[in-house]
């Protein structure tokens, strides 16, 4: 199962004129029988919601006040996610005539045409607040507090993530939380700006169309209605033609492979990093401590020290938390079974919260042997998504997981032998290779699933990695052939800098005549592109290098401030 929960809007989406009928309540009922959670997010006050709606206990968690108040209904307990707006401010608006004013916890709403007058007293008073519209409703509230706001909030006391949650709404205040769910949805009453940025909008208004959404869920958990958004592609790198290579982060499974020392640690910890920015939750297990440094996971044991399964497990309870299982503590012989332990812990933890999204096993020919009894591979799950297999040996992998990959990426000098050797095990000809000599950072990339060929691609390096290579530009010594000279009009000067801060240091003490000379001949954007191979900002200094009556005081800081940006400041 993909989708864990279920977001739903109150007015205009699941009620009709404050009213749920009973149908849609038996949908949201057999929703929730089938394991989801339910949560209800809208802009009313909790105690007028309560009133309108005895069915409120069918929610799991209620989000109310546009994202101000939080209320766990099986508890009857409720709680204040954001400081209260000032007492004075109600006042103020019932001064000047504001009429159907509602005051809740931090929430202070009317209707259109007051919005002027609010806005007004906003500014007069002084206060910290936003006004948010919907369809009609003029409401205030405490500045960053919104419906996605509230639904995170939601979310992390349940133990889910906004990857794994549908969403549904109707109007303007709808667009924050929907645009943090994995799958949004517009009923067909919304308004049209909602239904343009929406993944599906349902054929039917109001609960009909939440019930046609929940029947889909029920059906097939939405598996044949992908998010059409792009942010929820992974990057990986660019194509010979420079095109960019992303991939889903579910639905998909994945071998890497490469010789020792090809850098396969280094092209997966740049896919973590990535699947870390956008909130997907992942574990390694990592025989050989080679992804101790990552900035974006906690590591759970050492070489003197045994993991213990039921912390990583406690650890992996937290949606934003990533985990390294480190096992260099556990002797080669054991390394097997406390595998298939973690593997199961694992796997039953992403059964009930669908999480983690990504699970990777480094050396995977050390720890699932292509040699499997039969009740060996019952314990191999038959769904691999989400799964990322790292090994030098392909051919050393069970037939049962090799004929479910979804991708291969293959690194280093063997890529040709390692597809060759992956074809064969599954008895089928192997796909023609593009003759390259791949250096480090490349790839070859294989979609089996749908098939594609077999094509080259530049990787995008980890944030270690491109620290490094940052560092080599602006402190190392570049080659004699690399370097920047800065020789004047007459040619008479041969200033040598090896690197960029050398160059700038330079530029301060040069006089203006060399410093404009290759300003108007392009050479600093030329150098930077050809020797630093910085495409980006080549261009940025090509633009300022062709500003008209441009000074060279200006100039040399302009050119000074991008290069420092770039690689000086934090990277």
């Amino acid at each position: 199962m993909r989708y864990y929960a279920f977001a739903c809007d109150f007015d205009g989406t699941l009620a009709f004129q404050g009213k749920v009928n009973g149908k849609t309540l038996s949908a949201l009922e057999r929703l929730r029988n089938s394991g989801r959670k339910l949560i209800l997010v809208t802009g009313r006050i909790l105690d007028d919601l309560i009133y309108i709606f005895p069915h409120i206990n069918i929610f799991d968690r209620v989000i109310a006040e546009n994202g101000a108040v939080i209320y766990r209904p099986f508890l009857r307990e409720e709680k204040l996610l954001c400081e209260r707006l000032p007492e004075k401010l109600a006042f103020e608006l019932c001064k000047k005539g504001v009429d159907s004013l509602s005051v809740g916890q931090s929430i202070i709403s009317t209707i259109q045409p007051y919005e002027t007058k609010v806005l007004e007293t906003v500014r007069d008073l002084g206060i910290e607040a936003q006004l948010i519209f919907n369809k009609g409703a003029v409401m205030v509230l405490p500045s960053g507090v919104n419906k996605s706001t509230g639904l995170r909030a939601a979310l992390d006391e349940l133990g889910l993530s906004h990857h794994n949650t549908v969403g549904i709404g109707d109007a303007e205040n709808d667009h924050s939380f929907l645009s943090i769910c994995e799958f949004s949805v517009a009923v067909a009453n919304a308004l049209p700006s909602l239904k343009e940025r929406v993944d599906y909008v349902a054929g039917v208004d109001h609960g009909d169309g939440v019930i046609e959404i929940i029947d889909k869920l029920l059906d097939n958990d939405l598996s044949g209605f992908p998010s059409k958004s792009d942010q929820h592609l992974i990057l990986l790198g660019k194509s010979k033609e420079g095109k960019e290579v992303r991939v889903r982060p579910y639905n998909t499974s994945i071998l890497l492979s490469g010789t020792s020392g090809s850098g396969k640690s280094t092209f997966a910890a740049g896919f973590l990093e990535r699947l870390s920015e956008y909130g997907y939750q992942f574990c390694i297990i990592d025989p050989e401590g080679d992804y101790l440094t990552l900035d974006d996971a906690v590591v759970i044991g050492g070489s003197k020290q045994v993991p213990v399964v039921d912390e990583v497990v406690k650890l992996l309870d937290k949606p934003e938390q990533n985990c390294v299982v480190n096992m260099l503590g556990v002797t080669l012989a054991d390394r097997p079974a406390f595998f298939d332990i973690l593997l199961s812990s694992l796997l039953e933890l992403r059964s009930r919260t669908g999480r983690p999204h990504w699970i990777v096993i480094d050396e995977t020919h050390h720890l699932i042997s292509s040699h499997l009894t039969p009740s060996d591979i019952l314990s191999i799950p038959k769904d691999l998504s989400g799964m990322l297999f790292i090994t030098v040996h392909p051919d050393h992998l069970p037939r049962v997981i090799l004929s479910e990959i979804n991708i291969i990426f293959v690194i280093g000098e063997s890529s040709k032998q390692a597809i060759n050797a992956f074809s064969e095990i599954l008895g089928q000809a192997p796909p023609s290779i593009p003759p390259v000599k791949l250096e480090p950072g490349e790839a070859i990339a294989w979609w089996r699933k749908p098939p594609l060929d077999p094509f080259w691609f530049r990787s995008i390096p980890p944030r270690s990695e491109r620290r490094r290579h940052l560092l080599k530009y602006a402190e190392g010594k570049l080659g004699i052939d690399k370097s920047f000279y800065f020789r004047g009009p007459e040619m008479k000067l041969k200033l040598r800098a090896h690197n960029l801060v050398l160059f700038t240091q330079m530029a301060d003490g040069i006089d203006d005549d060399t410093w404009m000379y290759h300003l108007h001949r392009g050479d600093y954007s030329r150098w930077l592109k050809e020797s630093i191979k910085d495409d980006c900002l080549a261009k940025e200094i090509e633009d300022i290098e062709q500003m008209n009556g441009i000074t060279p005081e200006k100039s040399r800081s302009l050119i000074k401030e991008k290069i420092e940006k770039r690689y000086t400041g934090p990277t």
